[in-house]
């Protein structure tokens, strides 16, 4: 059962006791999300080289199936540009490595791209399953718990990830590194420079054509956003785009690479066969599966999130949980049906809940028409330069990048920064799982340095037989015997002020430390100040009730004995 705010109708209702009360919101919403999803899922293909359609299939999954059971109404299901990394990475490792195999012989491209969808597959239903597992334990909300300068140097690293690479697709140049196709940010960086020259460069390739079809694309997509008329806003800038590139590429019969499609879409569609069951005992996959799972659903339940908040006024909240299992049981079948992994999508849910949205049937009717195009439209995809695509795909890795956070999260704290640019560094250079780890190891590092990192100071005013204790940070079990070192520097006799205000923690040792240190220090003779409502403050949100209650008690008379009622330093 989905929850939802106090104020607001409630999605769960208008549902169930008003079944087309919000249909017409929702119908119009859904044509929006359609044509936002249908380029996108092209552009999405094409940069993992696979055929269209098995971007299309998952789209249709995404809206029909997991859009129907969803615990986040409102959002939608999909392959995404987050995924392209991992997906790619599967797909060409695999078909090199059949192709190693059975060498230069007839018919091995096509075997080895048979054998690379398969492992892709595989990998899928694998990450499928680990979703509905991690569901079903109620795991949903501890997806989340990961720092967002993890999260967003993650999506910065993909992100610069699919710029660089699709803008060679961008400009119809395939990038070679030695004798092999370029594999890796890096080498994909490395090529960009002679790609750019070939556009200069007169000969038979048309780069410089597609190069000019990318910049119209981007043009116009940029353009659209800044000076679309009111009326037809609502038309996404990423198809308006697409279209008035393709246009220009007929109406200047620019002779550049274009898609190309199967007759039946659905001829695309393969099932699981016999070298699954060689797969799914190879290490590689079931890491690809860990990999895909846990992007897959950090973004999804990320996005819901944002969904959540983008539509506060119509009382949507997500159950997390069952948005967990809804994606696993959809990429389960995007796995056995041979198509690309899903997640949910933050541009996709945005438009929806922006174009009015009520309920999720507005996510079920999009699918819908991604189902007529397929089976009746599908010839029209081959009217679209591949150099259009690739351009939009530049444009999304640049907004996914999104190099202005760098400066709010250098504001939040330099740490935060630099965990941020190492993760997005180690993604583009070295793996995106790599990348993941070393950013969730250097936070959990900062963790443990701020919970056991105490700064000690005391200041002497020896002539007034005054001394001041300063800590800043956390006073735990680990900085124990600093803090009593210092302590037991002071004379008997000495009035004591300790300042608390910069403690951030304050853990039972410590706290029994200072409690019992006070009582000693008075009955020889010195004076203790001390607020002992805040050093009680900090300590409380970790101590049992029942320990709680009686230190505090502790405190409150020991308190009354070192130091008069308000005062504190």
């Amino acid at each position: 059962m989905l929850n939802s705010a106090e104020s607001g109708p409630k999605v769960e209702e208008t549902e169930q006791t008003g079944a087309f009360r919000y249909f017409t919101n929702d119908l119009l919403a859904s044509v929006v999300v359609f044509l936002v999803a249908l380029p996108l899922c092209i552009g999405i293909a094409v940069a993992v080289g696979v055929n269209p359609a098995r971007a299309l299939i998952t789209g249709i999954i995404g809206g029909l199936i997991v859009g129907s059971i969803a615990g986040s109404p409102l959002q939608v299901s999909g392959p995404a540009a987050g995924l392209f990394v991992i997906v790619a990475d599967i797909i060409f490792t695999n078909r090199d490595k059949h192709l190693q195999l059975v060498g230069d012989v007839a018919g091995a491209e096509q075997s080895a791209m048979a054998y690379a969808m398969a492992a892709l597959g595989c990998a899928v239903v694998l990450a499928g399953i680990m979703q509905l597992v991690a569901g079903k334990m109620k795991l949903g909300r501890w997806f989340r718990a990961v720092s967002p300068a993890v999260i967003k140097g993650m999506l910065s690293g993909i992100g610069a990830l699919i710029l660089i690479s699709q803008f060679h697709v961008m400009l119809d140049h395939s990038a070679m590194w030695g004798d092999k196709p370029a594999r890796g940010g890096l080498q994909y960086l490395a090529t960009i420079p002679a790609a750019i020259t070939k556009c200069f460069t007169e000969g038979a390739e048309n780069h410089h054509l597609a190069a000019m079809i990318g910049i119209v694309t981007i043009g116009t997509i940029i353009a659209w956003s800044k000076f679309a008329p009111k009326k037809i806003s609502f038309i996404p800038g990423a198809l308006v785009g697409i279209v008035v590139a393709t246009l220009f590429a007929i109406i200047a019969n620019f002779e550049v690479i274009q898609l190309s499609v199967p007759d039946n879409m659905f001829s695309e569609v393969s099932f699981p066969n016999v070298s699954w069951f060689g797969l799914i005992i190879e290490p590689s996959i079931w890491v690809s599966a860990f990999v895909i799972a846990l992007v897959a659903s950090a973004a999804t339940l990320l996005t819901a999130a944002a969904v959540d908040d983008m539509s506060r006024d119509i009382g949507v909240k997500t159950d997390y949980d069952q948005e967990l299992i809804s994606q696993g049981v959809g990429n389960t079948l995007c796995g056995l049906v041979g198509a690309l992994p899903m997640t949910g999508v933050i541009v996709r849910s945005s438009a929806n809940v922006h174009a009015g949205a009520r309920t999720r049937k507005s996510t079920i009717i999009h699918g819908a028409w991604l189902l007529l195009f397929v089976c009746f439209l599908p010839q029209l995809l081959t009217y679209i330069p591949k150099s259009a695509l690739g351009a939009l795909l530049v444009y999304t890795g640049f907004k996914l990048l999104n190099p202005a956070q760098l400066k709010g999260l250098w504001k939040v704290g330099k740490s935060e920064a630099a965990i941020y640019l190492t993760t997005l560094a180690i993604i583009v250079s070295v793996d995106l799982l790599i990348g993941v780890m070393v950013g969730v190891a250097l936070s959990a590092g900062k963790l443990l340095h701020r919970f056991s990192h105490l700064d000690v100071e005391l200041v002497a005013d020896e002539a007034k037989h005054r001394y001041e204790l300063k800590l800043r940070g956390a006073a735990t079990f680990l900085r124990l015997p600093i803090l009593a070192e210092y302590l037991d520097q002071l004379p008997g006799d000495a009035e004591l002020h300790v300042c608390l205000e910069k403690v951030d923690y304050i853990d039972h040792a410590c706290f029994e430390l200072l409690m019992n240190w006070a009582e000693s220090h008075v009955e020889d003779g010195g004076s203790l100040v001390m607020d002992w409502d805040r050093l009680h403050g900090a300590f409380q949100s970790e101590a049992s009730e029942s320990a709680e209650d009686s230190t505090a008690s502790s405190a409150a008379v020991l308190s009354d004995k070192v130091h008069p009622a308000g005062v504190a330093v």
